[in-house]
């Protein structure tokens, strides 16, 4: 599993060869696994194939250039009418979230995640775009497609930001 997670990578270009919906519901169904709040599971997944509507989302979303090769995307949504309490949708939806990105690692799919939530303008414009409930909220939405681009495995492990029982004690100042 630490392969999985540090072999992926945010990918912006992708082949034209399009996912099959197999491994999409596979993608779905781990998202579905994510751990959240009382187990409330107040998330909602549109999944996005239509090119007209991949052209819409470049128009209000100002980093989604990647939609113009992507074979899909997945919109994530929380309803806070279903989360535990107030706030913990964007906890639920972020771990979904990462569900996706892993799941599709595995599967030889890139991804790359695109930030909507806080950006009120952004949620707004996807609120609009799909016709969202009142109480649902848009968190991220994710780009898929087969990559066509290499990205190398950098060194993301850093043991100073690492602290033992409390802040600032190192392990070997124990």
């Amino acid at each position: 599993m630490l392969d999985i997670i540090k072999k992926r990578r945010s990918i912006r270009k992708f082949t034209a060869e399009k996912i099959g919906q197999e491994k999409i519901n596979a993608i779905l169904e781990a998202a579905m696994y994510a751990p959240s709040a009382a187990n409330k599971q107040p998330w909602y997944f549109i999944v996005i194939d239509e090119p007209s509507i991949m052209k819409k989302i470049m128009e209000v979303h100002p980093h989604s250039r990647m939609f113009e090769t992507a074979s899909h995307g997945i919109l994530v949504c929380g309803d806070l009418n279903l989360q535990h309490g107030d706030g913990y949708w964007l906890a639920d939806c972020g771990a979904a979230t990462q569900n996706i990105l892993l799941a599709a690692s595995s599967l030889s799919i890139g991804s790359c995640w695109l930030g909507v939530f806080p950006r009120v303008e952004r949620m707004k414009a996807f609120k609009e775009l799909f016709g969202l409930s009142q109480q649902v909220e848009v968190f991220s939405l994710i780009a898929l497609g087969y990559a066509a681009e290499n990205k190398a495995i950098p060194e993301r492990y850093h043991p100073e930001k690492v602290f033992m029982n409390k802040w600032g004690h190192k392990k070997n100042e124990l």
